[in-house]
């Protein structure tokens, strides 16, 4: 188990700010970070100020088992409490619709519904970005962020992609359809398949988490429900495949 960890903690250790006056320097100083863990049950007044300053910027706090922090830590000297560092800063919706405003193109944007693997929301970033989505929204609850992980695993595109974060993607799809974007999600049992379905014009594309697919309420604030073809065996595409198979078909429709 050891083993497989230590791939894990490599990675990490380059994005985390360790320390309680780290911490807090960086937030001063404007320091773009993705999450602050603190350790449960700590009532020092630093780390309640810590968790304050980083809830007033919009940053997510996770309160954890101190036996987490020392896992993550590579200094031992954590102090109870570690943030783990954004490659950049997230942007709002809005941001994304006027970029396409900008371009002069109906709005693609690509929705992930909790995809907590790193890896595969780095993939799906990078598809997003070679086929020219606008941008793309992510939770801040139970999925990865915008790290040096899925940096690395985006092959870069992250930079080159808006990203927003939001409390909540159901009202992210809300405020989507009320700007004129039709919302396409992907499940196995969709009644929609993906070759004869109509995926020009103004669209958001919804792609489910690894395991569950996407939640029910997010599924029934779905416009329509894509299906892909399956020949084999295999019932279902990781997450990260499906979208890229499905965001190539939009740009297959897009570019008549």
């Amino acid at each position: 188990m050891e083993k497989e960890r230590e791939p894990l903690r490599e990675e990490l250790q380059n994005e985390l700010i360790e320390g309680r006056n780290a911490v807090i320097e960086a937030l001063r100083a404007g320091r773009a970070i993705d999450k602050i863990f603190l350790a449960r049950g700590d009532v020092d007044k630093t780390l309640g100020h810590i968790a304050s300053k980083a809830r007033d910027r919009g940053v997510v706090v996770v309160e954890c088992d101190r036996r987490k922090l020392d896992f993550m830590s590579r200094t031992k000297a954590h102090q109870g409490v570690i943030a783990l560092a954004a490659v950049r800063e997230y942007c709002a919706v809005a941001d994304i619709l006027a970029i396409a405003a900008e371009r002069g193109e109906a709005p693609f944007v690509v929705l992930c519904d909790e995809i907590s693997d790193p890896h595969n929301l780095g993939a799906i970033i990078r598809s997003a970005e070679c086929v020219g989505a606008h941008g793309v929204v992510i939770p801040k609850r139970r999925s990865a962020g915008l790290t040096a992980i899925v940096d690395k695993a985006s092959a870069g595109a992250a930079e080159h992609m808006a990203i927003a974060r939001v409390a909540n993607l159901s009202s992210a799809i809300k405020e989507l359809k009320a700007a004129g974007l039709w919302i396409y999600g992907t499940a196995a049992d969709g009644a929609c398949p993906l070759w004869s379905t109509d995926l020009t014009g103004p669209i958001a594309l919804v792609i489910g988490s690894e395991g569950d697919g996407m939640g029910r309420l997010i599924k029934e604030n779905c416009d329509f429900v894509l299906s892909l073809p399956m020949k084999g065996r295999v019932s279902s595409l990781n997450a990260s495949a499906a979208a890229a198979v499905t965001m190539y078909e939009i740009l297959r429709q897009r570019s008549k």
